[in-house]
């Protein structure tokens, strides 16, 4: 089933891509819930590890364990890889991690597995048993060892021979059955007794000299003496696999789950993807999504609400890719495959099924027509629930009118049950039926007129032209047929064709007009946001320096009445030329006597730049460059000429309301922390941070999950994610403006 819907969504390719990074047989499922699964990989894409070589299915390998067989030294081997790479990975410093070492700790590998895996070492990706664990072997080995090289000194002894030169064909050693031979010429049993083991088209002879011969089966004796004792290994090792099978079945499937997760972390890191929990919410969100099919493809955005989602307009203008894209990113994300998207600002509900009747289902050999074939996919799907359900041209195989009256039907049917449908269709009379549903939602496909083309962008809440006899024109049909189709297609059909396509261009007028609408309504929040800063700053700083007046005068009064006590007139003399000096050093309003102000002159307020708009007695109405208008009072301006090298910038170390690069929300209730945090982003902004960090907690995750969300819709938030490990993990967001 799944290979059969990511084969009609254009997955194939991308698919195979995936599974070559599995150390083996590649498997969808995550095998545990999708929550817990998402945070392994979290970690794990944390730590800096070497993936697993490939290894084989063990599964017959055990079988045959469990019927007291007895395995081979290779396929003992790949048991052993399995527990050598557990080893590897417990050793690793992942003492900052949660998940991982607690499944890490639940791996205790047996004494007697661990001197077997000890037996074995790899050197080049070729395994071999270690010396000093079987000494008998040893001496074997080391025996074999000895008489191939006694072999070779004498085949060297052989060739410098001067009488034998002559027959030498050439110097090389050929190994033939095995055995190490010359390559001779006719004649050369006058100098060098010897055994012919086999002869060349030309007439030579490869020749096993006689001195070789004895060495040969010496060898033999020793290869079967060799045989035998791994075959006592071999039994060994079986007989404790046998007692440990449990365990092995065990270490197997955790290392199918590893491997799971480092062939998802490895393609995400190669090809620079992301990851799509998929969360319990209806609405699917696409922001940036290509299709991995695509090349240089404009990416897709949707925010599809409705039940249905009802794709019209130009013919090969993407309907149909639309319709993929969308039924491709719920596939990926219910098995948590990366791909590209940005995850920060998409949302992907979790579908238990998906479905996707695209193909046309026409088949002669069982006399299924494209109606009847539709039919039966149609009645399979009539009891499904918790899916998703793509259908590319609905209306194949039968007249319009009643096919455009009983797919309404179908979907009306449908539409009661928990699931999402995608159509594509050029039916005007079921699009215009399906429109007036609350739950059905429409886009559009759009051509662009001046190039003749489809344009590949969708309009929200339209109803698009087909353009038929425009890109019949582009394949190459005729004029003078396109012209006769018109004909007969007719004036009225032709006119409200016109007429839908007139309807779209002003949606789109509107859509810009909204958006338009929507930066203007964000730049003057940005300026209100600035302008009661401003103020606060403003009034924090005449309230300081009030208090620090009244602290003077108060301290003023007390020595005085103290001084008056005294009666002691020398002693009131100091006082009042002390407090005449604290006076003049009190800060005054700072303005330079050159300075000339005038309407329409550059200033500086506070560190912003402006202009003067009006000038009376005590006031100058001025306006900031941000576009916030304010009066002030004259000895507070400095002009713009002498303050040329001073930075546009917003001090925030002076400001009363400064900010910090990280805000706590733990123990804040949901509508407190969502205030909250809104203030914090807008102060954040306005300080000039590029990035910060949130915490919220773990919990219950409902804080975290309304961080998350307020996060995914706040329009100055570009991506935000979890913290590392050392800043709170997934207790924390750092967030990017």
């Amino acid at each position: 089933m799944k290979k059969d819907i990511y084969k009609k969504l254009d997955l194939e390719e991308f698919i195979l891509k995936f599974n070559s990074y599995f150390a083996r047989n590649a498997r969808f499922e995550v095998g545990i819930d999708l929550n817990i699964f998402k945070s392994y990989l979290d970690e794990l894409d944390k730590v800096n590890f070497t993936p697993p070589k490939a290894v084989l299915n063990l599964q017959d390998f055990m079988l045959k364990v469990q019927k007291q067989g007895i395995l081979k030294l290779d396929e003992i081997f790949e048991f052993i890889k399995i527990i050598k790479y557990f080893l590897y990975l417990k050793s690793l410093n992942l003492k900052d991690l949660k998940y991982l070492p607690i499944m890490l700790e639940k791996i205790i590998i047996p004494s007697e597995i661990l001197k077997i895996e000890d037996s074995f070492e790899v050197i080049n990706d070729k395994f071999s048993l270690k010396n000093g664990i079987y000494l008998e072997l040893d001496l074997i080995n080391k025996a074999i060892n000895s008489l191939k090289l006694e072999s070779k000194k004498q085949m060297d002894r052989i060739l410098q021979k001067e009488k034998l030169s002559p027959f030498i064909i050439d110097r090389q050693i050929h190994l033939i059955d095995s055995k190490e031979c010359l390559l001779l010429k006719a004649g050369f049993s006058k100098v060098l007794e010897g055994r012919i083991i086999n002869r060349t088209q030309a007439g030579y002879f490869y020749v096993l000299p006689k001195t070789l011969q004895n060495i040969y089966e010496r060898l033999e004796n020793l290869y079967n003496k060799k045989e035998i004792l791994i075959y006592k290994i071999e039994k060994s090792i079986s007989s404790t696999f046998l007692k440990h099978i449990l365990f092995l079945k065990f270490i197997d499937r955790e290392f199918d789950k590893f491997d799971s997760m480092q062939a998802r972390i490895f393609f995400a890191r190669d090809n620079d993807y992301s990851f799509i929990l998929p969360s319990k919410k209806k609405s699917l969100i696409l922001c940036d999504f290509i299709h991995p099919a695509l090349k240089n493809a404009i990416p897709c955005n949707i925010n599809f609400k409705a039940k249905i989602l009802l794709i019209t307009g130009v013919n090969a203008g993407g309907k149909t890719m639309l319709l993929k894209s969308i039924l491709s990113a719920a596939f990926l994300a219910k098995y948590l495959i990366p791909f590209r998207i940005n995850e920060s600002k998409s949302q992907i509900p979790y579908f238990k099924s998906i479905y996707a009747i695209i193909n046309d289902p026409q088949d002669s050999k069982n006399d299924i027509s494209t109606f009847a074939g539709r039919m039966l996919e149609f009645r399979k799907l009539l009891n499904i629930d918790n899916a998703v359900l793509g259908i590319d041209e609905i209306e194949l195989g039968t007249d319009a009118n009643e096919a455009s009256a009983l797919y309404f039907a179908l979907l009306e049917h449908l539409e009661q049950k928990n699931i999402k449908i995608i159509i594509t269709t050029h039916h005007k009379i079921l699009a215009s039926k399906m429109a007036s549903n609350p739950n059905v939602a429409l886009t559009a496909a759009l051509y662009n007129e001046k190039l003749a083309l489809p344009s590949y962008l969708f309009l929200e809440g339209s109803i698009g032209k087909s353009y038929a006899f425009e890109s019949a024109k582009r394949y190459g049909i005729p004029p003078n047929i396109i012209n006769r189709a018109k004909e007969v297609y007719g004036e009225d059909l032709e006119n409200l064709s016109d007429l839908i396509e007139q309807t779209s261009k002003l949606k789109v007028n509107l859509l810009k007009k909204q958006q338009e609408l929507d930066n203007e309504i964000r730049i003057h929040q940005n300026k209100n946001i600035e302008l009661n800063n401003l103020i606060k700053n403003e009034n924090e700083a005449i309230r300081n320096k009030t208090l620090k007046l009244e602290s003077i005068y108060n301290d003023a009064i007390s020595e005085a009445k103290a001084l008056l006590k005294q009666n002691d007139k020398s002693e009131i003399h100091r006082f009042l030329n002390k407090q005449n000096k604290i006076f003049k050093n009190l800060p005054k309003e700072k303005q330079s006597p050159n300075i000339e102000l005038k309407i329409g002159k550059r200033i500086m307020y506070n560190q912003q730049r402006g202009i003067i708009l009006n000038l009376k007695k005590d006031i100058a109405i001025i306006e900031l460059d941000s576009g916030i208008k304010m009066k002030v009072k004259p000895s507070k301006l400095e002009l713009g000429a002498e303050i040329k090298s001073k930075p546009q910038k917003i001090d925030i170390n002076k400001s009363s309301n400064s900010c910090n690069t990280s805000l706590d929300l733990h123990g804040k209730r949901a509508e407190e922390a969502i205030e909250i945090l809104d203030k914090y982003i807008s102060d954040c902004l306005l300080a000039g941070f590029d990035e910060v960090l949130i915490y919220h907690g773990i919990g219950s995750g409902i804080l975290s999950s309304v961080v998350k969300e307020f996060l995914a819709t706040h329009p100055k938030v570009k991506s935000f994610s979890d913290a590392p490990s050392n800043s709170g993990g997934f207790g924390a967001k750092v967030v990017k403006f």
